[in-house]
C-alpha cells in the first residue's frame, strides 16, 4: 500500500480527536497488519469502494472508547454500552469522511460504519489488501487505525464490431 493512501487518514484521525474530542494524539511507528484482530476492544469499520476499495478500521481501547464518549456527549459511561457504539461508529465516520475528501482521485464512496465489540474480535479485509496500522496514543489510552486500501483495475475496454 502507498503512503499517499496512508496519509489522509493521519491527517483526518489527529483532526478530529483535536477538534471533536478536544485532545492530542501522538503517532507512534507504523507498521503491516498482520492477522485478523485489532489491538483494542472496540473497532469502528468502514468500508470504502471506487476506483479504489478497501477498509479503514479505528480502534480503541476501553478506556479511549468511554473518555471519547464523554467528550462527545458530556456523560461518562461506566462500560461499552450502545452510547459508545454510537460514538465510535461517528468517530469512524468522521474521519473516513475527512480521509476521501483528500483522496478525490478514487471517487470513494463510504459505508454506513459497523462497530464491533470485545477483546479478541476479528476483521477481515477485502483480498489483495495489506492493511497498515498506525497506532496512536493520548491521555486516555490506545488509539489505532488500519488502513487496508487497493486500487482497482480499469475494466478492459470492450471491443465494439463495425
Amino acid at each position: 500500500m502507498r503512503v499517499e493512501y496512508i496519509n489522509p487518514f493521519v491527517v483526518a484521525v489527529l483532526s478530529v480527536f483535536r477538534t471533536m474530542l478536544g485532545t492530542e494524539l501522538k503517532r507512534g511507528k507504523p507498521f503491516v497488519k498482520g492477522g485478523f484482530q485489532p489491538r483494542h476492544h472496540i473497532s469502528g469499520v468502514i468500508g470504502l469502494s471506487g476506483k479504489a476499495r478497501g477498509t479503514i478500521v479505528l480502534s480503541l481501547d476501553r478506556d479511549a472508547a468511554l473518555c471519547a464518549t464523554e467528550a462527545m456527549t458530556q456523560e461518562r459511561p461506566s462500560e461499552i454500552d450502545a452510547d459508545v457504539i454510537d460514538a465510535v461508529g461517528e468517530l469512524a465516520n468522521m474521519i473516513a469522511g475527512s480521509a476521501k475528501a483528500k483522496l478525490e482521485r478514487f471517487d470513494l464512496s463510504v459505508s454506513l460504519p459497523s462497530v464491533i465489540t470485545g477483546k479478541g474480535h476479528c476483521i477481515e479485509f477485502p483480498s489483495n489488501t495489506t492493511p497498515i496500522c498506525i497506532p496512536f496514543e493520548c491521555e486516555w489510552g490506545a488509539v489505532d487505525v488500519e488502513v487496508g486500501l487497493v486500487e482497482v483495475a480499469a475494466p478492459c475496454p470492450v471491443a465494439v464490431p463495425v
